[in-house]
């Protein structure tokens, strides 16, 4: 199967898919995560965890994620993609996902597409 949005990648990492195909916008927004170093990455998912615990516990009711990202998520990842990480995070039920997502290796990165398997 492959993936192009982001609920259908946290439910892919939520149930620890061995090999993940990603195409579209997504695949360059997965690179951009995947390339981020353990300092900055520390940062990022600091300031995302705060925007998923708020729209997990209001039921996707609160502020827009754009609105309660910070800073310090938007500086490291950019907007578009920080509100990827953000999507990614609620579908897979928390910011272990994309955690998770570090831990795969790109197998593929081919045709439009972006291949990753499990470490």
């Amino acid at each position: 199967m492959t993936i192009s949005n982001e609920a259908d990648l946290g439910e892919a990492l939520k149930s620890e898919q061995d090999t993940i195909e990603i195409e579209g916008d997504l695949k360059n927004k997965v690179l951009k995560i995947k390339a981020t170093g353990k300092a900055a990455w520390t940062i990022a998912i600091g300031a995302i965890g705060i925007a998923v615990t708020v729209l997990i516990t209001s039921g996707g009711t609160g502020a827009p994620a754009s609105g309660i990202i910070g800073s310090g998520a938007v500086a490291v990842l950019g907007l578009p993609t920080a509100i990827s990480a953000i999507s990614i995070a609620v579908a897979a039920g928390g910011v272990g996902a994309l955690n998770s997502l570090r831990n795969y290796e790109i197998a593929d990165q081919s045709n439009g597409r972006l291949v990753l398997k499990r470490k």
